[in-house]
């Protein structure tokens, strides 16, 4: 019988979660902390996810304690079947990378492990298999059918991810392998089954989530549905592709926005993170900010943190295996089996991504450019088994590997002696770190790779161990290593190579063995001194208190969701931000008796994005409305031009307007417009418009806005991201200009603004304020609506006129922001349409009868 875990599957790759069944319903209590029994895969209706996120928002009733739940694709476990064919038998696995990241967290702190098993188990063993790992190693596992496990990592994963990630598109089903939706809808269900289970043991006020790589990347969407406030961290082992390769990808927003649905997300380079941000800019538009030397992008109110620190190794787990009898023997075996030859080291995984055959073809250069090295030098080369079946075939890549080692021994081996040892049997880590301690140089020519930690394994097998003597006291490492994997970076002594120069790689290998005794034993004790410091501990340590951080605000925000399927993302606002109740200041307008109401033009009464930008016959009415109540002073404040927005709104007879930000102000139609600024001096924009015209010329699609009293450059239309990195040091460039000048230089939403500095939508809100209170008619109702930055000065100063007797302690003040952002307002609406739909409610009012009886009392 087909599991219900697994229907639907269009719906859910679409996003579009489908209702679930009710077999759940009586189960409405939290779960224990470590369960008893594992329980099934089941799927929840939506009353069981509203109440989940509602209980994630209110205090817990288990034992407050943190604990960490890591998600991975497999378990740290090996598992085997018994001899007597009779149950299973599991043990750690001591090379698991997960295994180690318990040492970097508080002795106290538990950790849980989610993950699958690389065997298949049989269904009526589940049960039982899922008890045993829960109390005796704290592991939970997601049992996925072979059907789905196929589709869902050796198809999806490994012939679509992994290929791009690497840099490699599809252009062929032969070389990546051409999108497939049934495998994404196979890698949705995955996860899926990967959130139930984690669903299944998690205390959202106390644990903490750590996800981790590219097989999971929509998890953190499904745990976000059911838990707000869940403290959620990602980190991908892999490279992560610029831009122009990631944007190939056809499930490209769903995959992204999931990730911005974690708290923090983990980088090894920053290169991968800048390319990550860069994705967001040109995909999302946003931005990120650099404080106090932490990353952070701001996604509906939330902060995603953005961390760079590459993983380390477990430094007691190899000191260990070198203590072993039987690698000091194996040791001396290969000691003797390469006296006299410098030896050359490679270990990689049988991957297309790995350039093995790239090392050999530099090992055969190096040989003709410096005969000296024939019948001295000797690459070793160990080749693990390719992990998965991968979507790329790799009978060619061993051809070709074979006849290149086949062709360099026959043209430079002699009887005693092959420069290239080459070995595809798995070896044990044993066999490995005895190589590596008789290696004189390790090389990675690896075209792409996400860390690659073997020079970290080297560097520490080279060290040796403390007290002994299979050293024999020196202790040097050489690495040459490509400049395309995640630990090139940190190895500031290594040779760095670009692998496609074979020339460049060959010479690289020379200078590697050919230097100087000393040079070598300084270059190994920095590296070690980095690797010894910077290890597994000190990764995940670093990575648990930069999560806490990126969550210290979840229980003092407000926090929804919103959104359907993959396009769900948390909201997360200040206490007393709140959706402006159209209700509410109906009603205080109607009791007011003197009314300002302040209205910002684009992106407030006039989408943002319209061509048309004259306002429609409803705002036109709506607005003649408002302003023919004698108690009603309204304005138009905006940047534009005086006379554009003259002509916008000529049929508005009472309207008063502030253009160019308040520089020039008018009343009423009827009335001259008065100039705020105390000069009329502009010979500042002979000196602005020069160096605006040069980032013009040099940014396509951008312009520049020639106005009375202001030159604005604006880059909407440009390349996201070179325009923004052409704003950034245009505002450098013209606060330098203009130090002295009586201007203020700004930068807004696709736009740099200079302006006089006595121009501000701040200072328009006091001068209407001081001008009513002179007239004796004190405002007692205050509305004042803006959607971008400039409008942050209209709302500080109405935050504080109060205190400064602007306005009386009985004013009832509506600062309010378009769309649900941060803001120095107290309330929001989400776009254009309510701002006008709530504007047509307040000149509703304005003629219903009981409002003019009020107002002539």
């Amino acid at each position: 019988m087909q599991s219900r875990s697994y229907t639907n599957l269009l719906e859910l790759a679409s996003g579009n979660f489908p209702v679930m069944g009710r077999e759940r319903e009586k189960r409405k209590v939290m779960l224990p902390r470590v369960m008893t029994v594992p329980g099934s895969i089941t799927e929840f209706d939506d009353d069981d996810q509203a109440s989940s996120s509602v209980a994630s928002d209110s205090p817990s009733c288990a034992v407050s304690m943190d604990r960490m739940i890591v998600v991975a694709n497999q378990l740290p476990l090996k598992a085997k079947r018994r001899v007597d064919n009779k149950g299973w038998s599991f043990t750690w696995d001591d090379e698991s990378l997960l295994l180690r990241i318990k040492d970097g967290f508080p002795d106290d702190m538990e950790v849980l492990y989610v993950g699958s098993l690389n065997v298949d188990v049989d269904p009526i063993e589940q049960d039982d298999v899922a008890q045993v790992l829960l109390d005796r190693f704290g592991c939970v596992p997601t049992f996925l059918p072979p059907s789905l496990m196929d589709k869902f990592y050796d198809g999806f994963c490994k012939k679509q991810l992994w290929p791009l990630f690497h840099y490699m598109l599809p252009f062929s089903a032969d070389h990546g392998g051409r999108f497939d939706r049934s495998m994404w809808e196979a890698y949705v269900a995955a996860n899926k089954l990967f959130s139930q289970k984690v669903i299944e043991v998690i205390n959202p006020e106390d644990d903490f989530v750590w996800i981790h790589d590219y097989h999971l990347m929509v998890l953190p969407t499904f745990l976000r549905r059911r838990f707000n406030r869940l403290r959620m961290g990602f980190f991908l082992h892999s490279p992560f592709p610029s831009s122009e390769i990631y944007r190939t990808l056809p499930v490209r927003e769903e995959i992204l926005k999931a990730l911005l649905n974690s708290d923090l997300i983990g980088f090894h380079t920053f290169d991968y993170a800048r390319h990550f941000l860069s994705c967001c800019s040109r995909m999302f538009g946003l931005e990120y900010q650099s404080k106090r030397g932490y990353i952070g992008l701001d996604y509906y109110g939330r902060t995603v943190g953005i961390k760079i620190m590459p993983v380390g190794i477990h430094m007691g787990q190899i000191e260990s295996v070198m203590k072993l009898a039987d690698k000091e023997w194996r040791v001396g075996e290969l000691e003797q089996q390469f006296e006299g030859k410098t030896v050359f080291l490679g270990v990689d995984d049988m991957d297309v991504f790995k350039g093995i055959n790239l090392k050999l073809l530099a090992m055969e250069q190096m040989l003709k450019m410096h005969p000296s090295w024939q019948g001295r030098a000797v690459l070793v080369q160990i080749a693990n088994p390719a992990r998965g079946k991968g979507g790329i075939d790799l009978d060619e890549i061993q051809l070709e590997i074979q006849e290149s080692c086949k062709r360099i021994n026959e043209q430079f081996g002699k009887p005693g002696y092959q420069p290239i040892v080459y070995i595809d049997t798995p070896l044990g880590v044993n066999e490995r770190v005895a190589y590596y301690s008789i290696a004189e140089c390790v090389v990675v020519t690896a075209v792409r790779d996400g860390m690659n930690l073997t020079p970290y394994e080297y560097i520490v097998c080279r060290e040796g161990i403390s007290g002994s003597d299979t050293t024999n006291g020196l202790k040097k490492s050489m690495l040459v290593v490509s400049e395309f994997i995640g630990c090139s970076p940190s190895l500031s002594g290594a040779i760095r190579v670009n692998p496609w120069n074979v020339e460049a790689t060959a010479e690289a290998m020379n200078e590697a063995i050919s230097m100087s005794e000393p040079e070598k034993q300084l270059r190994h004790e920095k590296h070690y001194r980095y690797v010894s410091t910077h290890n597994v501990g000190y990764w995940s340590r670093s990575f648990l208190q930069d999560m806490e951080r990126s969550c210290a605000d979840h229980f003092r925000k407000r926090c929804w969701g919103i959104g359907l399927g993959f396009g769900f993302r948390v909201v997360s606002l200040d206490p007393n931000f709140r959706k402006l109740s159209i209700d509410d200041i109906v009603s205080a307008y109607i009791k007011a008796k003197n009314r300002a109401i302040l209205l910002d033009y684009d992106g407030t009464v006039m989408p943002q994005n319209s061509i048309i930008k004259t306002p429609s016959r409803e705002v036109i009415s709506i607005l003649n409305r408002l302003s023919g109540d004698e108690n009603n002073n309204v304005f138009i404040v905006s940047g534009r031009g005086r006379e554009s927005l003259s002509r916008a709104f000529s049929p508005c007879r009472k309207l008063g307007i502030a253009a160019e930000h308040g520089y020039f102000m008018r009343w009423s139609r009827d009335v001259e417009w008065e100039t705020c600024g105390k000069s009329n001096d502009f010979g500042w924009m002979q000196m602005a418009e020069p160096v605006m015209k040069l980032y013009t010329e040099s940014t396509d699609g951008s312009s520049i806005e020639t106005k009375e009293s202001a030159l604005v450059w604006q880059y909407r239309d440009a390349d996201p991201g070179f325009g923004f990195a052409q704003a950034k040091e245009m505002l450098d460039h013209l606060e330098s200009v203009l130090a002295n000048e009586p201007v203020a230089v700004k930068s807004g939403q696709y736009i740099v603004e200079v302006k006089p500095q006595e121009a501000s939508k701040g200072l328009v809100a006091e001068k209407i304020f001081t001008s009513m209170a002179e007239k004796g008619k004190q405002a007692d109702f205050v509305l004042c609506i803006g959607d971008d930055r400039s409008d942050e000065d209209m709302f500080e100063i109405i935050g504080n006129a109060i205190s400064r007797n602007m306005l009386s302690v009985n004013t009832n003040v509506f600062a309010c922001t378009v769309g649900q952002k941060p803001s120095k307002a107290k309330y929001y609406l989400d776009d254009t349409t309510e701002v006008i739909l709530m504007l047509e409610n307040l000149a509703e009012a304005t003629d219903s009868p009981a409002t003019s009886d009020d107002e002539n009392e």
